[in-house]
């Protein structure tokens, strides 16, 4: 059995993510959605809200599952029997810091490869940190995020949905 994890704070979890977890499930037996516990980030939402959020939005794919994690991504891979990280890609910037995280995961343990997926063209501008900038200032772009993240996002910022501007 290929198994693969795809980690992340997915604060919030976006359609982009979606489309990598879909993609990534078509070519493993297993895809793991590894909800990083430990991150550097402000979260808006919690843990559970956000492994909740991922289980309600993949339900349908019968390979995924979905959890929490904490520690090295490295250790969490090898303890679940996986051979790959699945990363995706928006930018040259990105590329640059998840080439970084490849090799040091690799290092810290050998069998752990990364497996990298282009984003799709609808996604190639979509972060959860930049989702979270606009809503924070009044702002829902539609079509990005997962009804209940949505509607979770605007209780957050206690704002209505807007109409589609763009």
């Amino acid at each position: 059995m290929r198994i693969a994890v795809y980690p992340g704070t997915f604060d919030p979890v976006t359609n982009g993510h979606l489309d990598i977890i879909e993609r990534g499930a078509r070519l493993f037996d297993r895809l793991i959605v590894g909800v990083a516990q430990d991150n550097y980030k402000d979260a808006l939402f919690t843990t559970a809200e956000r492994v909740g959020f991922l289980k309600q939005a993949t339900s349908h794919i019968g390979n995924v599952k979905v959890e929490a994690f904490s520690g090295l991504l490295a250790n969490y891979v090898v303890s679940k029997g996986a051979e790959a990280v699945v990363r995706g890609l928006r930018a040259v910037t990105d590329f640059e810091y998840e080439f970084q995280m490849a090799l040091m995961n690799r290092k810290l343990d050998k069998r752990v490869e990364t497996v990298f997926f282009m984003t799709s063209n609808e996604y190639a501008f979509t972060s959860s940190s930049m989702i979270k900038q606009v809503a924070s200032l009044g702002g829902m772009p539609e079509g990005l995020l997962p009804k209940p993240v949505e509607e979770a996002l605007r209780r957050k910022y206690s704002f209505p949905v807007l109409a589609n501007q763009g």
